[in-house]
């Protein structure tokens, strides 16, 4: 994990924005001040499978929970490092702590609407799980 965090870093300085200073405007308050991080690694031979799932299945998700507020945005890093334990990093920037406390329920919600039928739901998730294992999760501020 803590190879993970190097990443972390370099991931979320494209995020940086410079502090306000005189005659700058203070950051809107779309800018993200938290991030929650999740950590995933595709099963071996999966790479590939993985990747075209969080395409094809979890963003249309992601883009229907942002679009109604969950988080400001997401953006998945797959790792060149295999020496890190992670091949996908998903960081969703929010704007604050309710956003951060919202977001599991959002993307479950939104899940709920672009595919409404629960079998079908239940038969991605089961498929989902038997491309990657989740490695870890964490949230950090972004410093300005």
């Amino acid at each position: 994990m803590a190879l993970g965090a190097g990443w972390v870093g370099a991931a979320l300085a494209a995020c940086h924005q410079p502090a306000a200073t005189a005659g700058i405007p203070a950051p809107s308050a779309t800018q993200p001040t938290l991030a929650q991080i999740y950590f995933w690694r595709a099963r071996p031979g999966k790479l590939e499978e993985y990747t075209r799932y969080i395409r094809d299945v979890a963003a249309p998700i992601d883009e229907e929970a942002r679009r109604t507020g969950a988080f400001i945005s997401v953006t998945t890093y797959m790792a060149s490092d295999t020496l890190v334990p992670w091949t996908h990093m998903r960081v969703f920037l929010l704007r604050d702590s309710a956003q951060l406390r919202g977001l599991g329920a959002a993307l479950n919600d939104a899940g709920i609407r672009v595919q409404p039928d629960s079998v079908k739901r239940r038969q991605q998730s089961e498929y989902s799980a038997t491309l990657r294992d989740r490695v870890g999760a964490m949230v950090s501020t972004i410093v300005r």
